[in-house]
């Protein structure tokens, strides 16, 4: 790893896929802000829904999201009606119909649902939510869950994007982060998908694991090519057993160091835009054909709490334990306790916990970060005038970045702010520039690369 890019590597950043971050959200914003928000969404604005369902056969010792363990399936039915109920409560307080652009599910394992209870829920979504029938509908996948009735049920539905859990085809590795799926169990679920007519096929996968080396992590990705998916998602293990105290099961000593990790996480890189794939943003890969890859080429690339997307709806619906949901005025998130949740909407009312109202400031800085992130660059004097600001607005940061793009990590040419090839991998080491709120003490992250 070059000396420079390894410097900033070991900075431990937010991954930004939302400003402020969530650790700085408050219990100022309520169940009461939320219905008010939800209120004021128009009939000529989209909306994304977001589903969260918490529940997982086993654990996986890298995962880092909300969820947890259940041998039986009562706790996942009850949580199925709940997230009905939440649905009608939500749906109730928007006064308008917008239409719905995207609907992505996540967890956990949501196809750890029953069919006829994946079928329920999205019949009560269509009821309620006007589903443009253009919609992306995207399941996260676990392909142990997988059979085909289930695949069936998802087609059915309408689903069209399958988002498929691969993290490394290495049995060795699978066993190390307790996940063993062999490469013919994710192919027959590939092929399951496509005979179904649910071609969209994405695959997540992972770098910095217990026991990968960089030779592994590109026979993986070699693998997966095989196999043909439209997108390619590749994260960086975030080691963070202070929060996810399973991950103490993971030693230390059995993590590639950050030099390793760059080079994995290059050799990847490198193997996915040999073989054709475009290079999304920080961490996505996408055929040159497809929808991220267009979006990136015409500057309307997003990013959001799944990653890098398509998805420009107004507002992002949270739905289920722990969800985050995005509206004009600010971010909410539901309670990840789900005792509390179920109390909730037994008494009608929304499971909000807490939020952040936005000022002009914040969704400015928003703004610069997300192209940062997105497209590797910035206008920083249109982004100023959009938002009515000085043109000296950005000195202290502009200030700030001298000694990066004296080593030739960005560009700075009169107002744009541009990455280069070399800075690329810490991209978010830049994004903290404009970030106000970083070093405030709310919790700690993973590194930069």
């Amino acid at each position: 790893m070059d000396k420079v890019i390894e410097k900033y590597a070991a900075r431990q950043i937010p991954r930004y896929t939302s400003y402020p971050t969530a650790p700085h959200f408050n219990s100022g914003v309520s169940a009461a802000t939320y219905r008010k928000w939800l209120g004021e969404l128009g009939e000529d604005q989209t909306l994304s829904l977001y589903l969260h369902i918490p529940f997982c056969r086993s654990m996986c010792w890298y995962c880092g999201c909300h969820t947890k363990v259940t041998k039986r399936y009562d706790p996942v039915a009850d949580y199925t009606e709940h997230l009905a109920r939440e649905i009608d409560i939500v749906a109730g307080a928007i006064n308008a119909r917008p239409a719905v652009t995207h609907v992505h599910w996540g967890g956990g394992s949501p196809t750890i649902l029953a069919d006829e209870d994946f079928v329920s829920i999205m019949k009560r979504l269509n009821d309620r939510f006007r589903l443009s029938s253009e919609a992306e509908i995207a399941v996260e996948i676990d392909p142990r869950t997988l059979d085909m009735a289930k695949t069936k049920a998802l087609a059915a539905s309408g689903v069209n994007r399958a988002s498929l859990g691969v993290q490394d085809f290495d049995a060795k590795v699978q066993e190390q982060i307790n996940r063993v799926q062999p490469r013919p169990l994710v192919a027959r679920s590939v092929s399951d998908l496509r005979a179904v007519g649910i071609e969209a096929i994405s695959f997540d996968l992972m770098y910095g694991l217990p026991g990968q080396t960089v030779e592994g992590c590109v026979a993986t990705v070699e693998q997966a090519v095989e196999m043909e998916p439209d997108r390619i998602s590749v994260f960086g293990y975030a080691h963070v057993p202070w929060m996810k105290t399973h991950q103490r099961l993971i030693s230390d000593e059995s993590l590639p160091d950050g030099g390793l990790r760059f080079e994995q996480s290059e050799a990847i890189a490198e193997t996915l835009e040999r073989d054709g794939y475009v290079r999304v943003g920080l961490d996505h890969f996408a055929r040159r054909d497809d929808a991220m890859a267009q979006a990136l080429a015409e500057g309307n690339l997003r990013r959001n709490f799944q990653g890098y997307t398509t998805d420009t709806a107004d507002a992002l619906i949270g739905l289920g334990v722990s969800a985050i949901g995005v509206l004009p005025r600010g971010y909410v998130q539901n309670t990840s306790d789900a005792g509390g949740y179920a109390r909730s909407l037994e008494d009608g009312a929304l499971t909000t916990a807490r939020g952040f109202l936005l000022d002009d400031e914040d969704r400015l800085r928003r703004a610069v970060i997300e192209k940062l992130m997105c497209d590797l660059e910035v206008d920083l004097e249109a982004a100023i005038r959009e938002y009515g600001r000085a043109s000296d607005h950005f000195t202290e940061e502009v200030a700030a970045m001298a000694e990066m793009i004296e080593e030739g990590v960005v560009e700075f040419d009169k107002t744009t702010v541009r990455m280069t090839e070399l800075g690329r991998p810490v991209v978010r080491a830049v994004c903290a520039l404009f970030d106000s709120y970083l070093g405030q003490g709310r919790g700690r992250h993973s590194g930069a690369v």
